[in-house]
């Protein structure tokens, strides 16, 4: 993922300055897919899961985890 600085770089050369996105992917070093990306979205949209994650070794222990937590916090309390 790129940081924010590089974003706002290239949306600035595109959008303000007027760089075609094909001279901004020579000047940056990346790919025109990438600085087409770039200039859809504002702020880097960051990773997003089309599925939760799998835990197979984990799954059959998450009640007992739970329960743990839940025993621990009133305890606390």
């Amino acid at each position: 993922m790129y940081s924010v600085d590089i974003y706002s770089r290239v949306r600035r050369a595109c959008l303000k300055d007027g760089m075609s996105a094909r001279a901004a992917a020579l000047y940056f070093n990346k790919d025109r897919k990438t600085i087409a990306k770039m200039l859809r979205h504002e702020l880097p949209p960051g990773y997003r899961r089309d599925e939760p994650a799998r835990r197979p070794a984990l799954d059959g222990y998450v009640g007992v985890i739970d329960e743990i937590l839940r025993t621990d916090k009133a305890l606390i309390r």
